[in-house]
This record gives structure tokens, sequence and C-alpha cells, in this order.
């Protein structure tokens, strides 16, 4: 029974990473595109509104995207200090506690937050440059 656990574990860890590896990619790439399609269309939309709007529009979709990114990536990091904890209490349980460091939750953490600041610094450049250029 333990061992079916831990394979579940594993492959809840296992999904979870890749959840946080799409939702990553996902903002990370819209906000690259978004910052392509604002900075070719700021100079013309000082003339043309539609324009304009369409770039509000963008930054509204890009606020939008990294905030439901961001709030994935702070359940992922939870779900993951969960799981890794539950890992822990039974290898603890199982006397093999020895072999995996418990540090690594601290370096999982880390790496979280510069998930997180990646994504925020490019959606934050993908917003501001488009508007200082126009």
């Amino acid at each position: 029974m333990i061992e079916q656990v831990h394979n579940h574990i594993v492959s809840e860890l296992q999904q979870n990473a890749r959840t946080d590896t799409v939702f990553i990619l996902t903002a990370i790439f819209l906000n690259f595109l978004s910052l392509g399609i604002n900075s070719s269309i700021a100079s013309n939309s000082r003339t043309q509104t539609n324009l304009f709007i369409v770039m509000f529009i963008l930054v509204a979709l890009v606020l939008v995207v990294n905030f439901i990114v961001i709030f994935g990536l702070l359940k992922g990091k939870q779900t993951r200090f969960k799981l890794i904890s539950g890992l822990l209490k039974m290898y603890k349980d199982q006397n093999v506690d020895g072999y995996y460091d418990s540090t690594l939750l601290i370096n999982y953490n880390v790496r979280y937050n510069l998930f997180i600041f990646a994504v925020v610094f490019t959606g934050a450049i993908a917003i501001a440059i488009p508007f200082i250029t126009r």
C-alpha cells in the first residue's frame, strides 16, 4: 500500500511540474507577443483610436493572464510543499529519510519565486515599453 501511495504522490508532483511549465510558458509567450504587437502599433496609435483600443485590450489580456498564472504558480508551490512534506513523512516512517534532503523544499520555494518574478517582469515590460515608445 505504501508503494501505491508513494507512486501517487510522485505522479502528482510530475503533474504539478507539467502544469507549472504550461503556466510559465504561456505567460511569457503572451507577454512577448503582446510586447511585439503593441510596440509595432504604438506609433500609429496616436492618430488611430482603434489601435489605441487594441493596445489597451492587449494590456488587459496580459494583466488577466499574468494574474491567473501567478495565482496558479502560488497554488502549485503550496501543492508541491504539501506533497513533498507527505513524502518526507513517509520516508521517515520507513526509515529512509536520510536519502532525501529536506532543504530541497527551500530550493523549490526559491525556484517558484523566480518563476513568478520572470512572469511579473516580462508582463511589466510588455505593458510599459509600448506606451513609453508611443
